[in-house]
């Protein structure tokens, strides 16, 4: 009887795990990266809320006849032309995240087209072209770049997201011009080639698909980075025109705190240093569990 219990498990083939369930269980085990998850995904639903029109939709109504302290009605006061300041803290993380999302999405996007294009016909005329318009990119200062798209399309309101999609595409791009330069001497490549298979499907099926661990920790470092540039860009008159961000915040705080005023500028530097630092380690932590030298 244990003889036969004994061939039985002996003949019940192994359970094999794949690489992102190997990923998702190193994340888990992770605390810094669940905390600062969780932190992240707060944010994320005070965006939510704001965006369905549940939450911080006075943030431009006069509360007050004037400036005024913390209170149990308004907790960081209100401005000088008397708007709640906690509320207007709040709706900006919707202002955030719509920026974020838009440019980390379409970057990571085009970078990943662009870069597998640029990859799979190593050396050829459009690999050469791309590259060139890449480094024209790359040469002119980044802020310089942008403000004079943003200055070009005023009035627009996808200037910035348009200005800084343009900026960030590039650095993806190259990234996975070298990972699919790798890919395409395997020998799944070569057999997808001996079967017949198109060539845009095996660019958009196979390579591109093999690359996600990396678009995926690009995409969350694009979104971070999208974020402090809608900052210093709204702080400088160059982003947000019609609406409220952290960064315009904190420009009128720049008058404020001279005169003894704080309670701008800290509900918006602190609401955006919680979502940096908390987005930046959950970027290397996911970083650290998609790396497949790592990943056991």
């Amino acid at each position: 009887m244990t003889e036969i219990i004994n061939t039985s498990v002996q003949e019940k083939p192994l359970k094999r795990e794949s690489l992102w369930t190997k990923a998702i269980h190193k994340f888990r085990r992770d605390r810094i990266g669940m905390v600062s998850l969780a932190i992240v995904l707060v944010y994320f639903a005070i965006a939510v809320l704001v965006w369905s029109g549940l939450i911080a939709q006075q943030w431009d109504v006069l509360m007050t006849s004037g400036q005024a302290g913390p209170s149990a009605e308004h907790w960081f006061g209100t401005t000088i032309n008397g708007q709640d300041i906690f509320q207007r803290a709040i709706y900006s993380t919707k202002t955030a995240f719509e920026v974020g999302l838009v440019v980390a999405v379409l970057s990571t996007t085009i970078g990943a087209i662009t870069g597998s294009l640029m990859g799979y016909y190593v050396g050829s005329v459009l690999d050469e072209f791309i590259l060139w318009v890449m480094n024209c990119i790359d040469c002119i200062p980044y802020f310089l770049l942008v403000a004079a798209i943003a200055v070009a399309m005023e009035g627009n309101p996808y200037a910035m997201h348009t200005a800084m999609t343009l900026a960030f595409w590039t650095g993806t791009a190259r990234v996975i011009r070298g990972e699919v330069i790798k890919l395409k001497n395997m020998e799944f490549t070569e057999a997808a080639h001996a079967l017949g298979v198109p060539t845009y499907r095996i660019i958009f099926r196979h390579l591109i698909p093999n690359t996600s661990h990396i678009l995926l920790v690009e995409m969350t470092l694009l979104f971070i980075t999208a974020i402090k540039s809608e900052v210093i860009l709204s702080f400088l008159g160059l982003g947000v025109k019609e609406s409220i961000s952290w960064g315009l915040m904190i420009a009128e705080a720049s008058t404020e705190v001279t005169s003894g005023h704080f309670c701008n500028f800290f509900a918006a530097s602190g609401m955006l240093f919680v979502l940096v630092l908390a987005f930046n380690l959950f970027s290397d932590s996911l970083q650290d569990a998609l790396d497949p030298r790592k990943v056991s």
